[in-house]
């Protein structure tokens, strides 16, 4: 069920983006009549619609996330408040100014100040968040440690970087998309090298001492 609502605004966006997309002039009239009061000038235009919509319904897909976990009192990410914060002011301003742009910046805020949490953990005040979160669980030295908490931070600057690059090469669509699976899948292939690299430490951590044999 977590794995679900932590997906389901980013679905919402794209098929919401995807639908709109194909039906430019409804979307276009159905922002313009309901959306005008939030938007400068009133008036929606078609190329601009989809992704007006798209912002419009993850901003909502999110805050209703948010306040069902609240009302099950159940425990709110840091990652979720964030992405919260930053999806109502550049989604707002998104619908304002009929500007992509500013939602197209959300992923990259998002991962670097995410990465800004955990070196300033590091650097201030001695704390390494994985091992705070996974310690009791895996048992590993004080250098995989270390290495696995600037590994995170090098990760979520260039993922923060990439989304940049991408917003600004190529079109909303393919930016879409990108938000949509390749973020993901970047994520993915990430948790796997972590799983292969710390595979050798695991073994080494969790293999009992050997007993010796007893002498003839």
């Amino acid at each position: 069920m977590k794995l679900f609502l932590d997906f389901l605004p980013i679905i919402l966006f794209f098929g919401t983006y995807q639908f709109t997309k194909f039906n430019k002039e409804w979307a276009a009239a159905f922002a313009t009549q309901h959306l005008g009061f939030a938007v400068a000038g009133g008036v929606v235009g078609t190329e601009e619609a989809p992704v007006m919509l798209a912002t419009v319904v993850v901003v909502l897909a999110t805050c209703v996330q948010v306040a069902w976990l609240k009302s099950q009192r159940r425990k709110i990410d840091l990652m979720l408040w964030i992405s919260l914060v930053l999806v109502v002011l550049l989604g707002g301003a998104t619908v304002w100014f009929h500007d992509a742009m500013f939602i197209k910046w959300k992923p990259s805020i998002a991962f670097w100040i995410m990465g800004g949490v955990f070196w300033v953990s590091r650097t201030f005040f001695g704390k390494n968040i994985l091992r705070l979160t996974l310690g009791e669980e895996l048992h590993l030295p004080d250098s995989v440690w270390q290495r696995l908490h600037f590994a995170w931070i090098a990760f979520f600057a260039l993922m923060g970087l990439v989304n940049v690059w991408v917003a600004y090469s190529f079109s909303t669509d393919v930016w879409a998309n990108f938000h949509t699976f390749g973020t993901y899948a970047l994520m993915a292939a990430f948790v796997v090298w972590q799983a292969f690299y710390l595979g050798p430490h695991l073994k080494d951590e969790e293999r009992p001492p050997a007993s010796k044999e007893p002498s003839a």
